[in-house]
């Protein structure tokens, strides 16, 4: 990881009341590189190549660590299943039905997505989520 991403890692966590450890570093570097959002157990697969001594209970830890001081969201899909991404953004996802992948939308599919759904005048809308799926390229050749 650079230095500036260590001295924002750095600051952010500890102006959230944490630590910058090695292990934080390589969790977050883990999720700066993740090409999907993954889930807990697939960041840990990843940093224990890097540190293999480190425990999932570690790696959730760290997770939630970078999720408080803000430089993380976890995303709970409509299957249950908690993944983690990178930006903080308000932003949608598609998420495959069969193996779980989820990945950011287009920026161009956002903005018309929420045209497309009409809520009744009496309804006042606090937030949405907005999360389109089907099936990825691997699962629907398998």
């Amino acid at each position: 990881m650079g230095e500036e991403t260590d001295a924002t890692l750095r600051e952010r966590l500890v102006t959230a009341g944490g630590h910058l450890t090695r292990q934080r570093c390589a969790v977050y570097s883990y999720l700066r590189r993740a090409r999907q959002h993954p889930t807990a157990e697939e960041v840990y697969l990843g940093v224990k190549k890097e540190m293999p001594r480190i425990s999932l209970a570690t790696v959730y830890k760290n997770l939630e660590a970078l999720v408080n001081c803000g430089l993380a969201t976890k995303v709970t899909a409509g299957d249950g299943a908690a993944r983690y991404d990178i930006r903080t953004d308000h932003h949608y996802h598609s998420r495959c039905l069969k193996c779980g992948w989820m990945v950011d939308l287009d920026p161009e599919a956002e903005g018309a997505l929420p045209e497309l759904v009409r809520v009744p005048s009496n309804f006042e809308v606090s937030q949405y989520r907005i999360e389109v799926l089907g099936f990825c390229s691997d699962c629907r050749e398998g």
